[in-house]
C-alpha cells in the first residue's frame, strides 16, 4: 500500500521591491482552495542543523490591529500545541499567562 501525501501550497505576489502584495494558500485535504490571507507564519524544524527555519510574510495592507490579533492567536495556538507535544502542564500554564499578559498590554481583551 502506497503512503498518502498531502500538499500545502502558498502563492505570494510581490511588488517591484519584493514586498508581498497578495497571499493565497491551498490545502486540499483541509478543504482550502486558493484562499486569500493577509499573513503567514511557518516554522520548520531542521533536524540536521537542530534549528528552526521560518517564513514570516504579511501583505503591506495588513492592518496593525489585525497583526496584533494574529500574533496573540498564534501564541495561544503555540501554547496548545506545546502542551499536546510535551504534556508539560506547568510550562503551558506559564505560556498561557504570558498570552493573557500580551492581550492585556495590547488591549485585545474583549
Amino acid at each position: 500500500m502506497a503512503n498518502k501525501t498531502s500538499e500545502i501550497k502558498f502563492i505570494v505576489e510581490l511588488d517591484e521591491n519584493k514586498i508581498p502584495e497578495k497571499l493565497n494558500w491551498s490545502a486540499q485535504d483541509g478543504g482550502v482552495d486558493n484562499e486569500e490571507a493577509k499573513a503567514i507564519m511557518v516554522s520548520v524544524w531542521d533536524a540536521k542543523a537542530k534549528e528552526t527555519m521560518r517564513i514570516d510574510l504579511w501583505t503591506k495592507d495588513m492592518p496593525v490591529d489585525e497583526m496584533k490579533q494574529f500574533f496573540h492567536q498564534t501564541l495561544v495556538a503555540m501554547s496548545d500545541t506545546f502542551n499536546r507535544a510535551t504534556d508539560d502542564e506547568k510550562m503551558t500554564a506559564t505560556m498561557k499567562d504570558f498570552c493573557d499578559y500580551f492581550a492585556e498590554k495590547l488591549e485585545l481583551t474583549k
